[in-house]
């Protein structure tokens, strides 16, 4: 039996341990890109710029491949009747991840102080931060849990090879984001220990995430389009509201707007490929 055997019978067999390992492997890719604290004093804002861009295009890629497109695969019915669950559940991620950033204090990478959002509060500006980041990744982890939940439950269309593709372009995209807390947090002043932990820390909800979805959808399996739609919703959200305005705020748009067509198009040759 090859390797990618062995890992389809693990993850068919053990699908909220296989969601819990492969976020924690994306955690590990923040951590690893939150690490570059300890090897550079400064970040290029265009460095910057592009990597947050990449990091919208691997999100948006993945809505579509790997949430949004099985989603509609699986759902009962015929034309309109048949995306409705797709349409629900969009909608209602994105309202969640709404909600969160109406209540959630946190500031975007790029902006002033001032113009923190969600609920005023006395914190300082690195935990700001990363509460930013770490809104970013709450649908990360619950995407990779509902499709792995999704492929232990057998439901067409939701394939380990979708949910493995899901889970490295998560990584890949995690890998820049950790480098992106980390720097701004060292340049306002925290230590590199203290600029690597906080980093890191953003993508912890990742595994927590990942493992209510995957249970979700075991417990609940008629919900699976509805779950991969709301995760889908979320992710899209992020990217509209958190991700794409952190790139517009200085003169490397266009840097920024190559990082995101840059990391789509990984983004859906993992999928297609694996997928």
């Amino acid at each position: 039996m090859s390797t990618f055997d062995q890992l389809v019978a693990f993850a068919e067999e053990n699908p909220v341990w296989a969601a819990l390992y492969a976020s924690l492997f994306t955690w590990g890719l923040t951590a690893t890109g939150a690490a570059l604290v300890f090897l550079f004093k400064t970040m290029n804002r265009a460095v910057l710029d592009g990597m947050l861009g990449f990091t919208g295009g691997v999100m948006v890629a993945a809505s579509f491949w790997s949430l949004l497109a099985p989603g509609i695969e699986m759902s009962p019915g015929e034309g309109f009747v048949k995306v409705i669950p797709a349409a629900v559940g969009f909608f209602l991620g994105a309202m969640f991840i709404f909600g969160l950033d109406k209540v959630l204090p946190h500031l975007h990478i790029n902006f002033k102080e001032s113009e923190a959002e969600g609920v005023k509060t006395p914190w300082r500006r690195t935990t700001l931060l990363t509460l930013a980041i770490t809104l970013h990744n709450i649908p990360e982890g619950l995407a990779v849990g509902v499709l792995f939940g999704g492929v232990a439950a057998g439901f067409d269309g939701a394939s380990i090879g979708g949910a493995v593709a899901l889970a490295l372009g998560i990584g890949l995209q995690n890998f820049p984001e950790g480098f992106a807390v980390a720097m701004p947090l060292r340049r306002h002043g925290l230590s590199r220990t203290k600029s690597f932990m906080f980093g890191q820390a953003s993508a912890l909800v990742e595994p927590i995430a990942a493992v209510l979805g995957a249970w979700a959808v075991m417990t609940f399996q008629p919900i699976l389009p509805y779950a991969l739609s709301f995760a889908a919703g979320a992710m899209i959200f992020v990217v509209v509201e958190e991700v794409i305005p952190e790139t517009q705020q200085d003169k490397y748009t266009d840097i920024a707007t190559m990082g995101f067509i840059g990391g789509f198009i990984i983004m859906m040759t993992l999928d297609v490929g694996l997928g």
